[in-house]
């Protein structure tokens, strides 16, 4: 190979390669909370971080005190640390984290993070018996929901870890539930989160906590559904149930539905049970696989082929067993049944409200021209602004279509505001300019920003 040739593929892959680094070299926002939910239990430690640019993030759990732990995994796709070591059945605690994450399989990097910063914190160390143990999952947050690959990051987890703090959790879209979606099978895409609950019965305490990413609707328990963005030609008061006899017709557009009484290949349920009562490995197990069998009452349908549903259960062995006072494990399991659908539901966010244009507000060529440009989210996604006949249109122009605005042809956006505008469809689209020179998508918590070449 010639010199010159050598040379010029070294200065190509260095430039991707800093390239690659210079999309993570990212600001972590730690234990980030609107609503939260607060529990009695200062052995559990937990810790959020995200990456506003995804958005995606991560949630760790840091135990106190050394824990016995069992795993139940379902669906098609799970993404998993250690879970194997789990399985062999041993009877000594030595759990000391559980990290969930966003970024696919690329945010397992999260839970070996944690690992390392426990030895490097002075917490465990290189001795037999003593090396840390961190398990973890992953939920699946790219596709189309995103404009970028952006993922958790050891710098993001070992934040999110030394941030830990306990009796308090982030509900909804905040650390790896924050671009988390649900209900895909029936083409709902509403947004979800991470949610908790927590439970004492006496000196029995119980703590659910999950990150709902499910390609199933999450219900109600009266059936209704909690979350989806409809299909305007169904019913109003359309059952989680109504939807599963409907299939596959209520997979399809323009199903009319029938009600009795009047994103989506890539999803995932990861969740957390814990109790302070001491239980055997197999009394833990059994109790994984009996909550985790009864989340199928909260997400329709659950653990599908193109779900990667995992489920730890802990105990951490505070309450040690009591003749005439203990609770059964079968009892535990009914009552941590019913918890972790309170988690479930409490993973919902509030769901943005679908824009509308306004019909009656016009806009000056000068005015809109000031919009006019090529616009980049990320390697992948690219978005052109133009004007004809004093309308605004646009077009996606990389390799991957930006949400409802395609690469086929331009689309008009409709104003909304004199610097807002929307694109009529099933799900929510607003666009905005908020500055020169940028854009974003659905400003909040799942905004996507774009910014205008020179």
């Amino acid at each position: 190979m010639k010199k010159e040739v050598l040379f010029a593929l070294l200065a190509v892959t260095s430039s991707y390669s800093s390239l690659a680094a210079a999309e993570q070299n990212l600001t972590p926002v730690i234990n980030a909370a609107g609503k939260t939910l607060e529990f009695d239990w200062p052995t559990i430690r937990v810790g959020t971080g995200e990456y506003d640019e995804g958005p995606t993030g991560v949630t760790v759990f840091h135990f106190q005190k050394r824990s016995l732990v069992a795993i139940d995994a379902r669906g098609g796709g799970p993404g998993t640390v250690n879970s194997d070591y789990l399985r062999l059945g041993y009877e000594v605690p030595k759990l000391d984290a559980i990290v969930l994450s966003g970024g696919s399989w690329y945010g397992l990097e999260s839970t070996t993070a944690v690992s390392t910063a426990l030895k490097d914190d002075g917490l465990r160390d290189a001795r037999w018996g003593n090396v840390a143990l961190a398990v973890g999952s992953i939920i699946y947050d790219f596709g189309e929901r995103r404009l970028n690959e952006v993922y958790p990051d050891k710098k993001l987890a070992q934040a999110a870890f030394r941030a830990a703090r306990p009796g308090v959790f982030p509900l909804g879209a905040y650390g790896a539930g924050r671009m988390a979606k649900s209900g895909g099978y029936f083409n709902c895409n509403a947004h979800s989160g991470q949610g908790g609950a927590f439970k004492q019965i006496g000196e029995l305490k119980i703590a659910a906590f999950t990150v709902v990413n499910a390609m199933g609707v999450i219900t109600k328990r009266d059936g209704s559904i909690a979350a989806c963005f409809r299909e305007a030609s169904w019913p109003k008061n359309l059952s989680a149930f109504d939807l599963a006899d409907g299939t596959p017709d209520s997979r399809k557009p323009g199903w009319t539905g029938h009600a009795l009484d009047e994103d989506q290949r890539a999803n995932t349920t990861i969740s957390l049970l814990v109790v302070n009562q001491k239980m055997s490995y197999a009394e833990l197990n059994r109790l994984a696989v009996q909550v985790h069998t009864s989340m199928a009452r909260g997400i329709q349908p659950f653990a599908t082929e193109f779900d990667g549903d995992v489920l730890y259960a802990v105990s951490t062995g505070e309450l040690e067993k009591k003749e005439g006072s203990t609770v059964t494990p079968v009892d535990i399991g009914v009552i941590a049944a019913d918890v972790m659908w309170d988690a479930i539901l409490a993973s919902v966010p509030e769901q943005p409200a679908a824009p509308k244009a306004n019909p009656r507000l016009k806009l000056s060529a000068r005015e809109l021209e000031r919009y006019v440009g090529e616009y980049t989210f990320s390697e992948f996604a690219r978005l052109r602004i133009t004007t004809r006949d004093n309308k605004l249109f646009a077009q996606a122009t990389g390799p991957r279509d930006v949400f409802a605005l395609k690469r086929t042809a331009a689309i008009e956006l409709q104003p909304v505001a004199r610097n807002e505008f929307t694109v009529p469809s099933r799900y929510p689209l607003l666009v905005k300019f908020p500055a020169p020179g940028q854009v974003i998508l659905n400003p909040g918590r799942w905004q996507q920003s774009g910014h205008r070449a020179p």
